[in-house]
């Protein structure tokens, strides 16, 4: 499903120049769940915006169900991403003056869909049926991530990356969140790229890719 071959990307931090990914390499298949893990600045997120086409290394390829997305143009990559992938937020990322249902829907509008019974579906499935209404300043932030959830499958990406979605929560609201994202890629054959810093989370995945010093460790 994801294939990353030679990856390098580093930055600029004042005079100097940091080294995020160093020739990284990694194969994800598709309906795994992987979860990268790694210390602070590790170059987690920078390896997943990157897996996801967000961000463009200076070397190297990334395939993703055969595509080399980098070869597409910026406007062809959008599609591509918009059409294959979805995407949770530690922040949830939600519009503040829309309403629950309205953000749910917001990636099968980009798609020039309307909110569809699947959207409609999705938050009856994830307890939120009382909640279409709401803004997300009158939902708690299990709730939030739950909309979230709901907008990241509501197109039907094969592939949902998540960045730290439990870190803004307690440990009983990240572990309920973490068991309904497994059941929903479960129950629709979803990929699961998770960004995490906590080894208890990660070892529920299908397998844990440690980064260090811009590589994954053997």
């Amino acid at each position: 499903m994801i294939q990353a071959i030679d990856l390098h990307r580093s930055y600029a931090i004042g005079s100097t120049m940091v080294e995020v990914l160093r020739g990284l390499n990694l194969h994800i298949k598709s309906r795994e769940k992987v979860f990268l893990c790694g210390p602070s600045g590790a170059g987690k997120t920078t390896l997943m915006y990157t897996l996801a086409g967000l961000e463009q290394p200076q070397q190297g390829r990334v395939l993703v169900g055969g595509q080399d997305i980098f070869a597409l143009s910026l406007r062809r990559r959008a599609l591509f991403r918009n059409r294959t992938m979805g995407f949770i937020f530690q922040n949830y990322m939600l519009m503040p003056e829309l309403t629950a249902l309205e953000n749910a829907s917001l990636a099968t509008a980009v798609a020039g869909q309307e909110a569809t019974e699947r959207v409609l579906a999705l938050l009856e499935r994830v307890g939120l049926a009382n909640r279409l209404q709401h803004l997300p300043s009158e939902l708690s932030g299990g709730e939030q991530q739950r909309v979230a959830i709901v907008r990241a499958l509501a197109h039907d990406p094969s592939i949902i990356f998540a960045d730290e979605p439990t870190g803004n929560l307690d440990s009983r609201n990240g572990k309920q969140i973490l068991d309904l994202l497994f059941s929903l890629a479960d129950e629709h054959g979803k990929t699961l790229v998770i960004v995490t810093h906590d080894a208890q989370i990660a070892a529920r995945g299908d397998r844990v890719l440690m980064i260090r010093d811009g590589r994954v460790a053997e």
